[in-house]
């Protein structure tokens, strides 16, 4: 079975979204076979694809909360540093 999803996270701007993901982008690099994650930026927006091949809707939606939980600590983490 084949899952996908496109997460779009807009930003006012550019700088922050290409913060976001290089905290992010990490996460595309050791992907299970069955797992494939893109992210990457466009217009003040960090978007993810993400495709899983596999018989697993767990793994699938760990994938995208794991995503959702990097970004929310890079998030904070640039808000504290701006602070």
């Amino acid at each position: 079975m084949r899952m996908e999803a496109r997460i779009s996270l807009e930003y006012r701007e550019e700088r922050k979204a290409k913060a976001v993901l290089e905290a992010v982008f990490p996460d595309n690099i050791d992907a299970p076979k069955s797992l494939s994650i893109k992210t990457f930026t466009e217009n003040h927006r960090v978007i993810t694809l993400i495709r899983y091949d596999g018989d697993s809707f767990l793994t699938f939606q760990s994938t995208i909360d794991d995503l959702l939980s990097c970004v929310s600590v890079a998030e904070k983490t640039i808000s504290a540093l701006k602070g």
